[in-house]
């Protein structure tokens, strides 16, 4: 196996490396304090015992992540673009797997958790695997793989190819129902055709179908997901008074009467202790494995979806931009990758990749501070959790890959 520190683009490959390794420190250092809080409250003995020991579980998902990233490394990049199609296919044949077992009962279909279905069960014992997750670094590749062509995305009609491989996973996943993931999907689409060098004006054109088509899938959307997304708005207390005063502006927002107890209690319950949480941190915050949404059961997820206000709870405003930093040097070397590679499929896949992070990272981040809808997505590296870890990791793996490999090169006429 060859060593995966040869190669081209050596240092930024390694501060690609730096970067990811302080942010599953991170992750750890802060799963850790949820369970074990140095000033533990007999009120919340139980909840703190029940998290005490998920930092070892992410340390098993840390290692099963080392060994994706490995396997991502050993395999050349050129020869997963020959297999695209065929791992895209096979995580389609997985979403569509899930569905099925909505309506059958079918081996290894994960229980069904408030009429949601994510997840395979192998066994009691093995982490859980989200095809969803898996379908992310899938897609890129697939896409890729096909706008390594240029006739495949310079006409508007050539576009369908494209399309039809966007909206295949994002329908599944939708039915799933993962609104996060199916929303992080199409910012990358629209990222890769933009370097892929699509006409600017078939990409305006795609925005407005998109605008066009919006107020239909909002009807669509089932009501949690029409609460999370209105509960930006709701924010306002005018918007409040309107809906309160309102019937069908209530009616449009959250598909029911809107009432002030069941803001507070129900639909902005989780949003308004999240920005509480990093509130309360002030500058440098309350100090590692310390303050109140630590040692109490305040936050929902905070292990999770909420990871981020934790931090910013325990080290504050200097703390919160310390980690975004480590984001931003992680994807600048993501596009540094890609723009130095000729290749047209490695430079869409470390733009893909690097999409996939940025997006990821500016909605969990901005649902814990209300400017986006909460969505479910989880922070790259540092929340809880095996499937995204093991997708990021390989992610990473693949950036490594592509960056390390020398780009094709013209032998001049002789």
């Amino acid at each position: 196996m060859r060593n995966f520190l040869t190669g081209r683009l050596l240092l930024v490959r390694i501060c690609l490396l730096v970067s990811v390794a302080l942010l599953l420190l991170v992750g750890v250092l802060t799963i850790y304090a949820i369970g074990n809080p140095v000033e533990a409250s007999p009120a919340s003995a139980e909840d703190v015992a029940e998290m005490a020991g998920l930092w070892k579980k992410q340390l098993v998902f840390i290692v099963l992540g080392l060994m994706g990233f490995v396997a991502a490394n050993v395999v050349d990049y050129r020869r997963l673009g020959d297999l695209s199609y065929w791992i895209y296919g096979i995580v389609l044949g997985l979403l569509v797997y899930l569905l099925v077992s909505r309506f059958i009962s079918l081996p290894f279909a994960g229980s069904n958790r408030n009429d949601v279905h994510r997840w395979l069960v192998f066994h009691p014992a093995l982490p859980q695997l989200q095809p969803s997750e898996l379908c992310k670094l899938a897609y890129v590749l697939a896409l890729a793989w096909y706008l390594r062509y240029r006739s495949n995305y310079r006409s508007f009609q050539a576009l369908i190819g494209p399309f039809v491989l966007t909206l295949l996973p994002v329908g599944l996943i939708l039915i799933e129902p993962n609104l996060g993931t199916a929303m992080l999907m199409m910012p990358v689409f629209f990222a890769m055709l933009f370097i892929a060098g699509a006409r600017p004006k078939h990409l305006v054109l795609i925005v407005l179908l998109a605008v066009l088509v919006s107020p239909v899938m909002w009807l669509k959307m089932r009501a949690y997901q029409r609460e999370r997304i209105s509960g930006v708005l709701l924010q306002s207390q005018w918007i409040r008074q309107k809906a309160e005063s309102n019937p069908t502006f209530s009616d449009i927002l959250l598909g029911t009467k809107f009432t002030e107890r069941r803001w507070q209690n129900e639909w902005g319950y989780h949003l308004i202790r999240s920005k509480f949480a990093i509130a309360s941190g002030g500058l440098t915050g309350r100090g590692f494995g310390r303050g109140p949404f630590i040692k109490y059961d305040f936050l929902a997820e905070r292990h999770n979806d909420f990871i981020f206000a934790v931090i910013a709870h325990q080290f504050g405003f200097l703390g919160s931009l310390v980690l975004l930093g480590l984001y931003v040097v992680l994807v600048l070397c993501g596009l540094e990758i890609g723009a130095h590679n000729i290749d047209p499929f490695a430079r869409l896949v470390a733009v893909g990749i690097a999409a996939m992070f940025a997006v990821q990272v500016l909605v969990n981040v901005g649902m814990t501070l209300g400017i986006m809808a909460i969505t479910g997505l989880t922070l790259p590296f540092v929340s809880y959790g095996g499937s995204s870890l093991l997708v990021n990791m390989m992610a990473v793996g693949l950036l490594n890959n592509v960056g390390r490999s020398r780009p094709f090169s013209v032998a001049p006429r002789t």
